[in-house]
């Protein structure tokens, strides 16, 4: 049993100066405008929370509550979120050229993705340090999640995206009770309603690293991988990268793991793969950068790697130059294209986004990136279902 001395963070921590900060507040970023992250008497905690414990646990991430925010269960928001299939998949890795390829299938999640992680430990966390009106600029998925966790929760929540997003997506939102406005632009013009909203009406941001919880959500997916893996990690993780928050959360697993005692200093690579027409964490590790900027009129139909410009690019460049991994760019024909190998060799129907981790790994390949003798974790972070009648851009 969980004690209530430690459940919970001890405090947040700006990513790009230390600087601590108070927990139990609802806050957004650091003063140095900066993401927070969420940290935890590990020493303390450990002795308690090893591997060994977690058999027979609950099978969805709250298995893994002592490295999550929510001290309160009652706030702890639960939709059957988490623990998913990572399924070996022998004709992929072939058809790839690596030796063992499995893929997280992230499609099984309650509203048919990744962005549910993130979303469950925001608004729990929102719910229960007082939020009353939730806001969440998207590009689809995260759209979805945040209608369907505010929903759970009781609370209000204001959604903005593009009006090119997905029409299953946009019904989903409607059906769960959010308030949805449909916006001709990108994400980051999204962002811009969503900050006036909250100025002028006191809603809560939920956006991408800009509250210090989704990250939480999401690195229970390198908890995960190790303990599916039967206690080890894979020689390399290859990950569409929008906002990064996935990358950037399983980074930070890693390192938790490490200073409780269940890993030593090994990591996998981890690679970023991003759309053609919207690359800028490529481009920026392509030139040894250490943020990316922001990309000029970003294309693509995979819509959760329409993401121009990531407040938290800093860090995703950090865990790809920390494990020797690396990023590329692959075209909308290309990830279709390997939706189709996925799903005849699989069973498994994958957004774009899945398949555009598939068809990075042959270009890795090529730029040694990875080697044939690799083992490789691939994200297939949502169902194709939700691009119902959406068509490549190029």
């Amino acid at each position: 049993m969980i004690t209530t001395r430690l459940r919970g963070a001890t405090h947040l921590e700006c990513t790009a100066t230390g600087e601590s900060y108070e927990s139990e507040q609802l806050i957004r970023l650091s003063d140095a405008g900066k993401p927070l992250f969420a940290r935890y008497a590990l020493d303390e905690i450990a002795p308690g929370f090893q591997p060994t414990d977690l058999p027979g646990r609950r099978a969805d991430l709250w298995r893994y509550e002592e490295v999550l925010p929510v001290r309160d269960r009652s706030c702890q928001i639960q939709l059957g979120e988490g623990w998913t299939p990572l399924l070996d998949s022998p004709r992929v890795a072939s058809r790839m050229g690596v030796r063992r390829a499995w893929i997280k299938n992230e499609g099984v999640n309650p509203t048919a993705s990744f962005k549910d992680r993130g979303l469950c430990l925001a608004v729990s966390r929102a719910k229960e340090l007082g939020a009353e009106e939730l806001a969440i600029p998207s590009a689809g998925n995260a759209g979805s999640a945040s209608a369907a966790y505010a929903a759970a929760a009781g609370l209000p929540v204001h959604v903005v995206v593009p009006s090119d997003t997905p029409a299953p997506i946009l019904e989903e939102i409607r059906a769960l009770g959010a308030d949805l406005q449909l916006l001709d632009g990108l994400i980051s013009d999204c962002g811009a309603v969503v900050r006036r909203g909250c100025e002028e009406h006191g809603w809560f941001d939920l956006s991408t690293l800009k509250e210090p919880y989704r990250v939480e959500g999401k690195k229970t997916m390198g908890y995960e991988i190790f303990e599916q893996l039967g206690l080890r990690l894979p020689d390399a993780i290859v990950y569409p990268t929008g906002g990064g928050t996935g990358l950037i959360g399983m980074w930070k697993a890693f390192d938790e793991m490490e200073r409780m005692g269940w890993i030593g200093r090994e990591r996998p690579k981890m690679f970023s793969v991003q759309a053609a027409g919207c690359a800028p964490i490529v481009r920026a590790w392509e030139r040894g950068a250490e943020d990316a900027g922001t990309w000029e009129n970003a294309a693509t139909y995979a819509s959760g790697l329409r993401v121009p410009g990531a407040i938290g690019d800093f860090l995703i460049l950090r865990a790809i130059y920390e494990s020797d991994g690396g990023a590329v760019a692959v075209p909308d024909h290309e990830m279709a294209e390997w939706v189709g190998h996925i799903g005849s060799a699989t069973g498994v129907f994958a957004a774009p986004e899945g398949g555009a981790v598939a068809a990075a790994v042959p270009r890795l390949l090529e730029k040694g990136l990875i080697s044939a003798d690799d083992e490789v974790v691939l994200f297939c972070t949502g169902s194709g279902l939700k691009y119902a009648g959406m068509t490549p851009l190029d």
